[in-house]
């Protein structure tokens, strides 16, 4: 499959599977400071974050996953909700840790798969002992609660020496991030679909708008896009 980049110029094509393009992708995709939160998700065209299975999986690609490999080994930790693993089940990430945010602490019957470091989890201070009954040996960051602040979350992993963020949602965190200004950059595949709205990208309450700026912009042979959008504050900066 061919990737092309059509933003910024000039056009550039990848194969897929060529020498070298992994090294490319990563020269596409590497943050441009070392403390940095990216949001990384999927829709369809008609803004639904779930295909027709309910889930993500009918939405991605072999390209969207190779460049969710890409975004993955460029971060120091991949941040999702704990709905979204109990929903639709994780598989965890070869090099950086997976961090599970969670109120209750309930992870019970969780849809982990695969090997890699530890799992991290963030909860309440009152949480970590079912966290512990539910999910042993996970690493537990405590964060005031029940409703934790994003602020506080973020904090927590940078304190824990993870720098460079990737939230890969659902929806209810991934908005939390933005509604506190916290999010400097949203990597969003776009498949090319027209589906049911069922799971909306950023959930249904409304949040103020916040501007961003196209930083770059691939295609590929199925006309799936592959944008990163920056923040405003981070674009003019």
């Amino acid at each position: 499959m061919i990737l092309r980049r059509v933003h910024p110029g000039p056009l550039e094509s990848l194969e897929l599977d060529a020498e070298g393009t992994r090294e490319r992708l990563l020269d596409f995709y590497r943050p441009p400071a070392g403390a940095w939160l990216r949001l990384n998700l999927v829709t369809s065209v008609s803004g639904s974050a779930a295909g027709s299975d309910g889930t993500s999986e009918t939405l991605t690609s072999p390209a969207d996953r190779r460049i969710l490999g890409v975004i993955r080994e460029l971060a120091d930790v991949v941040v999702v909700g704990a709905q979204s693993v109990r929903a639709e089940g994780y598989v965890r990430p070869k090099r950086a840790p997976l961090a599970v945010v969670t109120a209750s602490g309930d992870l019970e019957g969780h849809k982990i798969a695969g090997d890699g470091p530890p799992i991290v989890v963030v909860c309440p201070p009152g949480a970590v002992e079912r966290v512990r009954q539910s999910l042993p040996g996970a690493d537990i960051l405590t964060v005031d609660g029940p409703r934790m602040p994003a602020a506080a979350i973020l904090g927590a992993l940078n304190g824990h020496g993870f720098r460079s963020v990737v939230c890969e949602g659902g929806p209810g965190l991934a908005r939390q991030f933005v509604v506190a200004g916290l999010v400097d950059e949203v990597c969003l595949t776009t498949s090319p679909r027209l589906t049911g709205v069922t799971l909306p990208l950023f959930g249904v309450e409304e949040f103020a708008e916040v501007a961003v700026t196209l930083g770059h912009l691939l295609v590929d042979g199925e006309s799936s896009l592959y944008a990163r959008w920056v923040t405003g504050a981070r674009a003019s900066a």
